[in-house]
């Protein structure tokens, strides 16, 4: 490409985000206060791992539908 010219853009990178399909919010992880030590069946951090495994795939497909 001559250094003069001009490198196009694709319109597509410059608009904002859909406001109608926001990327998905990651969960927050638990402080360690949240979790008491009895070794619960559901722990506050094995709901937290399904959260975050929802989330990503949920940011995965997200992503594809904003290349």
């Amino acid at each position: 490409m001559p250094r003069n010219a001009v490198n196009p853009v694709d319109p597509a990178a410059l608009s904002a985000p859909d406001p109608d399909d926001p990327p998905p919010v990651r969960p927050t992880e638990p402080d360690a206060a949240d979790c008491c030590g009895e070794g619960c069946v559901r722990c506050v951090y094995d709901v937290y791992e399904e959260a975050l495994e929802r989330y990503e795939a949920a940011l995965a497909a997200w992503r594809a539908r904003h290349p």
